[in-house]
């Protein structure tokens, strides 16, 4: 028997794979007697923070990564394309549908019994019955006190955000337009002439138009999946402003904030720098608005959060803001003004261990070789 601490994603697959192999698992899942302050269900593999797995092509290393693991039989990857939604030419999932297909297969497994508990512990762990932590980033205060007496150091961690998430019929239609970053139905954006208004896109010779040209070089090869948000310059100066100034919901001393660089808060960012955004997520690289002919100055994106098509997510906008604050600075971006939100953003704390130096290449600790980390808990983002 394989005995799994963590119904996460990790925790899940591990179980999902013992099991079809012939193995009795049991996996020990703390919600709902035990919550966390992300998750919103008791389902297993919740996804608390990007409904996106990233691009799915096989010409970047992230796409071979979700190939391989379909052609190992993947429960995480079959849940995905299972609640798969539009998002250009990356995989993103209807959250919802995707804990409910992995509860519900794992729930069903004649091997797999699933334990609604608090491990506080690391169980014994024998060469008959090896125990696996995938307990991620939220793991709980007292199995991370003992974890750290058996990896003989303390835990690692970083702050990590949440996106906010709005109603999609309380988008203003009329001030946004749907594409995909390099729309290859568009094809590539080429420079015309300088524009002076400073509304568009700059760069080092001023503004530029921007038209189709007949060859399609892009990258992402989506037809609309994303709703983008355009901005000019004074429209950006005002969100740049109103974002920096905005009341933060931490308590911790923000100088001594470690934060993954992969998932900056946007005020994080905007304090960096006044156009840290429009080289970030507000990026109008790629994008043509309809109504110009021209690259906006800067662009939010907004990706379908589920399969109803109800929800969407702001792209890159994890934040930290107060909710009041949040709503107030949000409903400056144009089209979102009277947006209302389904779940604002939020931070909290990632924990992992320093896998290198804990671990062996197999994932064992190295001074326990029976004890097992998956998942985000062994050190990996994403």
């Amino acid at each position: 028997m394989v005995r799994i601490v963590g119904g996460g994603l990790a925790g899940a697959e591990a179980a999902w794979q013992a099991a079809s192999r012939g193995v009795a698992v049991r996996l020990y899942e703390m919600r709902p007697v035990h919550p966390t302050a992300v998750h919103k269900t008791d389902r297993l593999a919740e996804l608390v923070c990007s409904n996106s797995f990233r691009g799915d092509k096989l010409d970047n290393a992230v796409g071979l990564l979700k190939e391989e693991m379909r052609r190992l039989g993947s429960l995480v990857m079959q849940a995905a394309e299972a609640s798969r939604v539009p998002a250009g030419a990356a995989l993103a999932v209807d959250r919802e549908r995707f804990a409910a297909i992995i509860t519900q297969t794992l729930s069903g497994h004649p091997r797999v019994t699933i334990v609604r508990q608090e491990i506080c512990a690391v169980p014994a762990s024998s060469e008959r019955e090896p125990v696996i932590v995938a307990t991620g980033p939220l793991t709980s205060d007292a199995l991370s006190a003992d974890l750290a007496s058996i990896v003989g150091q303390g835990h690692l961690y970083f702050y990590d955000a949440i996106s906010p998430i709005v109603l999609a019929d309380t988008i203003d239609r009329s001030k946004v337009f749907r594409a995909s970053r390099w729309d290859r139905s568009l094809g590539p954006r080429v420079p015309l002439k300088p524009d002076t208004t400073g509304d568009t896109a700059t760069e080092s010779s001023g503004s530029v138009r921007l038209q189709a040209d007949p060859l399609a070089c892009g990258i992402d090869d989506g037809q609309g999946d994303y709703l983008n948000c355009p901005l000019t310059r004074d429209e950006y100066n005002r969100f740049c402003d109103a974002l920096t100034t905005a009341e933060s919901a931490t308590v911790h001393d923000f100088e001594k904030e470690r934060f993954f660089e992969g998932c900056l808060p946007i005020e994080v960012m905007a304090h960096r720098g006044r156009d840290t955004l429009r080289f970030g997520p507000m990026k109008p690289v790629g994008l043509v608005d309809p109504r110009t002919g021209r690259a906006p100055y800067a662009a939010v994106q907004l990706r379908q959060d589920n399969l109803a098509g109800d929800h969407f997510s702001l792209v890159g906008f994890q934040t930290q803001i107060k909710w009041g604050d949040q709503a107030r600075v949000l409903r400056l971006i144009p089209g979102l003004e009277q947006a209302e939100f389904v779940r604002f953003g939020m931070v909290h704390r990632n924990t992992y261990v320093n896998g290198p130096t804990v671990l062996a290449e197999t994932w064992q600790v190295r001074k326990r070789p029976t004890l097992f980390f998956a998942g985000q808990m062994s050190g990996v983002e994403g």
